[in-house]
């Protein structure tokens, strides 16, 4: 088959090649397929570096101090830790566009209707969880400076912030083959550090544990309910894997690449999630860093926060990553990295402004509990998207923003999926709980926390009928067709 012609990006801007050590001059524009190199594989390393985390711990304390017990505690972690399958899926449209999950998705909203939608999941939600991210790790390297002897000041505070962000942004400006070369070698690295750790919490776990006052009854069901909310927030906030697989070539499997991202997130989270639960059987949990720290050698606890800033450097430089493709999908007339710049710099405002000036985190971790009621919903209509279409997408066809279009639909909005991404969220919103946020149907139930089977459920099956009465998807034959060589995708074997 002859390379598909590349398509220039959409700010006029020159493209290039993907190779690490080089800085990533492609933005949105679709990825010819002379260009195309690497295997589904490499995903793994991808996708564990940023789960490879701290915050697993984290979650995995919380479950049981809620009340659970240790089985309990296990179940809701692998449970949740299952939505990273549709992340998988949803990766699959990647190498067959050749383009961005945030150009992809204009088969689901149309052009204009997915201006919004992207606005908001791929910009504005990305942005957040940056500030949120790095004033966590900024808390934690500003601690290692004071353990380091520096003296505290706003000067030293606001250094440690910039550096946490500048590198962040520096592997984001770089972009995908620095990422995949890099990432490799992160996630070798932070896993030794971690699994050093969990080898310590295994010694000090209360194998016999039982939770002092564990729920009963309908109380015992909100809390698992929660639980699983909480740990399925995580998978079902990455519509960006498309980003990430995108430079694969077109025949790669559709199983392997949806497999080998799944798996790559998958496992470190449900292996360092349970961790968290174990240590919380012996150790005092409420403040986990130095819980964890207690039982470490002096030696070993600079290292472990070292490791916690760049687990959050790996995951923040994804998201600012597909931040700014998310900003050029928009129709902000910006080059990659000048919109990578606009997104970090941005961020980090956020953070000075969180650590040094005003504690706005409570609220913004209020605000990221129900972030689910728009995520999930989303992530819903792509996948059902990826199924109804065989993940069949043609880049070059979702690159068209003119009238005449295949994507411009009715005014610029593909009906069924904002109609569908709406309804789900308004289910979700009905049926979240949360310290922000309680909606009238959880409340009616004791607090039961439905968002998630609610706005991904509602959403998958409300955009598969509207799809089929309003006819926006095309008959199978009318269909792109995918390379003589090749199963579509969401069946490929190898």
């Amino acid at each position: 088959m002859a390379p598909t012609p590349a398509v220039p990006d959409e700010a006029g801007r020159p493209t290039g090649l993907d190779r690490a050590g080089h800085v990533e001059t492609r933005g949105i524009d679709c990825v010819p397929d002379d260009e195309r190199h690497g295997s589904p594989r490499e995903l793994f390393a991808i996708w564990a570096a940023p789960n490879v985390s701290y915050l697993s711990f984290v979650v995995g304390a919380t479950l049981v101090l809620m009340g659970l017990s240790l089985v309990e505690a296990l179940a809701v972690v692998v449970a949740g830790n299952l939505f990273w399958l549709l992340t998988g899926l949803v990766a699959v449209s990647g190498p067959v566009a050749g383009t961005t999950g945030s150009v992809i998705s204009r088969a689901m909203y149309g052009i204009v209707g997915n201006k919004v939608v992207v606005a908001v999941t791929g910009w504005l939600i990305s942005a957040l969880y940056l500030a949120l991210n790095w004033s966590a790790a900024s808390v934690a390297g500003i601690g290692l400076t004071g353990r380091l002897g520096l003296p505290g000041s706003t000067a030293v505070d606001a250094a440690v912030i910039c550096l946490i962000a500048g590198a962040t942004v520096l592997i984001a400006i770089y972009g995908h083959a620095t990422i995949v070369r890099l990432y490799t070698a992160l996630t070798v690295l932070l896993t030794v550090v971690f699994l050093i750790v969990s080898a310590l919490v295994l010694g000090h776990t209360d194998w016999s544990y039982a939770p002092a006052d564990p729920p009963t009854g309908f109380a015992h069901l909100v809390v698992l309910a929660s639980g699983f909310t909480i740990v399925a927030s995580a998978p079902l906030s990455y519509a960006n894997s498309p980003d990430l697989a995108r430079y694969l070539p077109r025949n790669s499997s559709g199983t392997a690449v949806a497999l080998w991202t799944s798996a790559g997130a998958f496992l470190p989270s449900v292996a360092f999630t349970a961790v968290g639960a174990f240590a919380a059987t012996s150790l005092d949990m409420s403040d986990p860093q130095a819980a964890l720290e207690s039982i470490m050698p002096a030696w070993l606890a600079p290292v472990f926060v070292i490791g916690v800033v760049v687990n959050t450097i790996a995951n923040n430089g994804m998201t600012a990553y597909s931040a700014g493709l998310s900003m050029q999908s928009i129709g902000v007339r910006l080059p990659r990295v000048a919109a990578v710049l606009v997104v970090g710099v941005i961020g980090t405002a956020m953070t000075l402004f969180a650590i040094l000036v005003f504690d706005f985190l409570t609220a913004v971790n209020a605000m990221m509990e129900v972030v689910v009621v728009v995520t999930g919903p989303c992530m819903a209509v792509y996948a059902t998207d990826i199924v109804l279409r065989r993940n069949r997408y043609d880049g070059n066809l979702l690159h068209d923003q003119s009238r005449n279009g295949p994507f411009w639909y009715h005014g610029g909005v593909n009906w069924a999926g904002a109609l569908a991404t709406v309804l789900g969220a308004f289910a979700a919103t009905l049926c979240v709980s949360s310290g922000f946020w309680t909606g009238p149907v959880s409340a009616a139930m004791g607090d039961l926390n439905l968002a998630v089977p609610a706005g991904v459920l509602g959403s998958a099956v409300t955009y598969w009928a509207l799809s089929r009465a309003l006819r926006t998807v095309p008959a199978a034959a009318a269909l792109p067709q995918p390379p003589a060589a090749e199963v579509p995708a969401v069946a490929a074997r190898r």
